[in-house]
């Protein structure tokens, strides 16, 4: 009988008493936890588990602090793409900002509860996981769709969304680049859009592990049957701009098109704003927010 191998987690604190706890809890989840007591001996044991999925990182440390780490995590190739999770003082939000100007999207607050530090861990774990396959997919679809001038098309199930999105990324020179912000606004308006689950009931879904069957579940109910989103793709001589539009009453958009340090260390809520930042810092919502509009200059194609 052949063994499921457990997903390694690398957990860094000067403070034992803190690195047992995580430990102790992610362990009791089933992961591998590898522990560290400071930046530098993190670092050599990422050299000795090349395989870690997540890194739960204590900022304030001897030695080397969690921004030192993160700097080098960055410049590394093999190494940047691991998510980690920030561990912070609750008030402290001049740090959380400083993270998040450095790449962090996930934090966790001391004092925290191990529901929240495994809500959090899977939130990491999924996006690290859908964005991999996204790359692996679109690598696979890649023809000829950068000839494509215009197309319309219509999507309301997460599988028709990720199809869909690794289609459309086909289209752009640096597709593993746009992929990411197409699935986040597609997903957006399938389930804030036409299903109308608020940030609370996500975060509530996503915290008891069962947001995808709250989807499929409103999905299946008469009243959710006939709605679908649309995806608009145009190209002038100027630019390449894709539309997305759903049949919701929209949502207050402002407060998302920036990663915030309020919500940080919610489960969910970043998808928009790291979508601005990766895939398209030309992102503008419409109206009520039921309409999005990206735009990429050609130049940068």
């Amino acid at each position: 009988m052949v063994m499921e191998k457990k997903i390694k987690i690398l957990a860094v604190d000067d403070e034992e008493f803190n690195l047992d706890i995580i430990m102790e809890y992610l362990e009791e989840a089933g992961y591998e936890v590898i522990g560290a007591s400071d930046g530098v001996i993190a670092l050599e044991k990422l050299k000795e588990h090349p395989d870690v999925s997540v890194i739960v990182l204590d900022r304030m440390m001897p030695n080397m602090d969690g921004m030192a780490v993160l700097k080098i995590l960055n410049e590394d190739q093999h190494l940047k793409d691991i998510p980690v999770i920030m561990q912070t003082a609750a008030a402290s939000s001049k740090q959380i900002q400083e993270g998040i100007e450095a790449g962090v999207y996930y934090y966790l607050a001391k004092p925290y509860n191990e529901s929240l530090l495994l809500s959090i861990v899977r939130a990491s774990l999924r996006d690290s996981v859908g964005h991999l396959e996204m790359r692996e997919q679109v690598q696979k679809q890649r023809r000829t769709l950068g000839l494509m001038e215009r197309g319309r098309f219509r999507f309301r199930t997460l599988e028709e969304t990720n199809n869909l999105s690794y289609f459309i990324a086909n289209c752009f020179l640096e597709p593993e680049k746009m992929v990411y912000g197409l699935n986040e606004l597609m997903v957006n308006a399938v389930e804030h859009g036409n299903l109308g689950i608020s940030y609370e009931e996500k975060m509530e879904l996503v915290l008891n592990g069962r947001w995808q069957e709250e989807v499929e579940l409103r999905l299946s109910k008469t009243e959710y049957k006939d709605k679908y989103a649309i995806l608009e793709y145009a190209v002038n001589e100027k630019e390449i701009i894709v539309t997305i539009r759903d049949q919701g009453k929209g949502f207050a958009w402002e407060e998302y098109l920036q990663l915030s340090v309020k919500r940080a260390t919610d489960p969910n809520g970043r998808g928009i704003a790291v979508a601005k930042m990766k895939s398209f810092p030309d992102l503008e919502y419409k109206g009520c927010g039921n309409e999005v509009v990206c735009t990429i200059s050609r130049k940068l194609q």
